[in-house]
């Protein structure tokens, strides 16, 4: 009997949308897959279809499948391979590839037992309620007692073409006593298959079996976020520059009830300390450091004598700490890895509970754990996941105030384009969240944040500096941008706006100076001599000379000089540069153009300059003072910006951008 002979024809777009929408229905929802995990396949008499390695479930579209051609793909399961494990397994890959039609695209690994189940379409899932049970102690038994003695059960099998045959055999052994196909195949430690000729019968499958576990759990899961606690910037920063040795890594902290029922018991942390699936393997390897000191210093220690001990031993960084009152933290080599580090390492915390009301967790025996650890095709996936975003600012973690809008926004979006993790601070929430969506639209394997800041008071600065070590592990450049103009001389400046001029561009450069340069000194403290730290603050070339009706503005910039230069004296000592960048004027940028507020409007109304009638006049009479007849743009100043990050034989600098307008004596 053949379940597939009444498909429609080949290359049919329904079948294939069906697919596709099969795919990114499950593909989306983290209960059931995690980073890209799980497959999907639809076949005929003639094809199949499967997800390509690299692709996720969430997001593929029909590129993302490989097709293959059955034909050659059928003589695959009485092929005699060979019996060293290594050889076999590219001799099976080698096969896949002949089969396969759309060159340049890897099919699944488990595309044999795809092409094995007679039914139309096929989804592999590896949700956190079936493992839930196929990860305990007693799954077998209890499988059966909740589905019914006719359950298709695999004991664990190293995955590739061994597993393959075992389901093969499997499959055949119950079409001969029951005389029909299996449509759900449970995997020990792995996950679940179901299979049918239509997506709607997958879903109530599924549906059915979701409602069944969900009544057999015994003691729900810890729900509920907790906030992460402000000790978590005086250990952060020193165990990510004890683990960027070789390159920066980016840490992430997570924290709820569930996690705190792990980190609060050593008891509870042996539940987690073995991986369960081979996808725990892929994204966090199999060994794991817990730290349950109480103080912030004593958590700094040990690390500084388990990471290297850990090293040693494994041959590899931690992927995974869990510190007790701080949370779960992944060591990722970018953004992107740590978000999935904290996805798969959770939901293996989430399987270790649900397991309770089974026996009590399984995990992978170290022979099964050491097959997955080296096994070809899964550090191909670890490869693919890990991403790439090559830039000058690679994996630097840089804080931008102001950069909501603006020059702040473009010398982000410059340095982030340059794989950067950026921070945006700024007052104005509804722009800066827009901005860094706006932002991660277009990042790598980078990310960026947006942290609501008033760099005019201290509370609000510690905040950030909080929130940005919790999300990336600690602060590589600080660039202190936000800053204020209020035109006008003598007779027109008011002492309010004096005030609030200075507090903007002068004081807060001294209050985000004195804030982030503790989180700074804690990392050049753990980190290889090769490391320095970076403060930047975006001056003006109004900090350079003197400027006409516009003294509260340059009074205070030149006194942001004179911080600069005192601040890198203090902080030289602890590899912290600290330098100045002077741009020249950027005119297409809303500080000079808006219409109501710009500085255009306001140096028009002030008569700053003599004879202009229109703001063409005024534009008109800047550019002419130009040598190189341009404005500064962004781009110009982050070209600055990144020369000031990578030299380290400069510190208290004042670097003009200026287009020659103004050049240093």
């Amino acid at each position: 009997m053949t379940h597939t002979s009444e498909t429609p024809p080949l290359g049919g777009r329904r079948v294939i949308q069906d697919l596709i929408s099969i795919s990114q229905f499950y593909g989306q929802d983290n209960r059931f897959v995690i980073a890209g995990g799980g497959n999907t396949s639809y076949k005929n008499a003639e094809r199949i279809w499967v997800k390509a390695s690299g692709s996720s479930l969430a997001t593929i579209t029909e590129d993302g499948f490989a097709i293959l051609d059955r034909s050659k793909l059928n003589p695959m399961a009485e092929k005699k391979y060979s019996a060293d494990s290594d050889e076999r397994e590219e001799e099976v890959k080698n096969d896949l590839a002949v089969a396969t039609i759309t060159k340049g695209k890897r099919p699944s690994v488990e595309t044999s037992m795809h092409n094995a189940i007679d039914y139309a379409f096929v989804v592999h899932l590896h949700p956190t309620l079936v493992n839930g049970l196929m990860c305990s102690q007693n799954a077998e038994s209890e499988l059966r007692k909740l589905f019914g003695e006719k359950t298709l059960y695999v004991e664990y099998t190293d995955p590739g073409y061994v597993l393959f045959k075992k389901v093969d055999d499997k499959i055949r052994e119950y079409r001969a006593k029951f005389n029909e196909e299996p449509q759900v195949i449970w995997l020990q430690n792995h996950g679940i298959f179901v299979a049918a000729d239509n997506i709607d019968e997958i879903k109530s499958i599924y549906s059915s079996i979701f409602d069944t576990l969900e009544k057999a759990v015994k003691t729900q899961l810890p729900v509920g976020e907790r906030k992460t606690c402000s000790c978590t910037e005086e250990i952060l920063p020193a165990i990510r520059m004890m683990l960027s040795k070789d390159g920066l890594k980016t840490l992430k902290v997570r924290k709820n009830e569930l996690i705190k029922y792990f980190y609060d018991s050593e008891e509870n942390q042996q539940k987690i300390a073995k991986p369960f699936t081979p996808d725990a393997i892929v994204y966090c390897k199999s060994n794991y450091l817990f730290f349950n000191e109480e103080l912030p210093e004593e958590v700094v220690a040990n690390a500084k004598k388990v990471i290297p001990d850990f090293i040693s031993k494994f041959g590899y960084l931690p992927k995974v700490l869990l510190i007790k009152g701080i949370g779960l933290v992944a060591v990722g080599d970018n953004a992107k890895q740590c978000d999935i580090i904290l996805d798969v390492f959770e939901d293996a915390m989430k399987v270790a509970y649900l397991s309770q009301s089974f026996g009590g967790a399984h995990p992978m025996t170290q022979p099964q754990i050491d097959f997955i650890d080296n096994w070809e095709v899964e550090n191909y996936r670890r490869s693919v996941a890990a991403g790439a975003s090559k830039g000058r600012a690679e994996n630097k973690t840089i804080v931008v105030t102001g950069a909501a809008q603006g020059f702040g926004e473009g010398i982000a979006e410059c340095l982030l384009r340059e794989g950067a993790n950026i921070v945006v601070a700024d007052l104005n929430e509804e722009v800066g969240k827009a901005t860094t969506e706006k932002f991660n639209g277009f990042a790598k394997s980078n990310r960026a944040v947006f942290v609501k800041t008033n760099v005019a008071e201290i509370p609000s600065l510690e905040n950030l500096i909080h929130e940005t070590v919790c999300n990336f592990g600690g602060i590589d450049c600080f660039i202190s941008n936000a800053g204020v103009l209020r035109a006008g001389g003598l007779e027109d400046m008011t002492p309010e706006n004096f005030d609030f001029v200075t507090k903007i561009n002068y004081n807060a450069y001294f209050y985000c100076t004195k804030v982030v340069s503790k989180v700074m000194r804690l990392q050049t403290e753990h980190a290889s001599n090769n490391y320095f730290a970076d403060i930047i603050q975006i001056n003006s070339k109004s900090g350079l000379r003197g400027s006409k009706a516009n003294f509260a503005y340059a009074g205070g910039k030149f006194g942001g000089i004179g911080l600069t230069q005192s601040f890198a004296l203090e902080l030289a000592p602890y590899r912290i540069k600290v330098n100045s960048v002077c741009p020249g004027n950027y005119y297409e940028g809303p500080l000079w153009s808006d219409p109501e507020n710009g500085l255009f409007v306001q140096y028009l109304k002030a008569g700053k300059v003599p004879g202009a009638k229109t703001i063409d006049d005024v534009k008109a009479f800047y550019l002419a003072q130009v040598p190189m007849r341009k404005g500064c743009t962004p781009e110009d100043v982050t070209k600055g910006v990144l020369y000031l990050m990578e030299q380290c034989g400069e510190t208290g600098q004042a670097l003009p951008i200026t287009g020659g307008q103004v050049m240093l004596s």
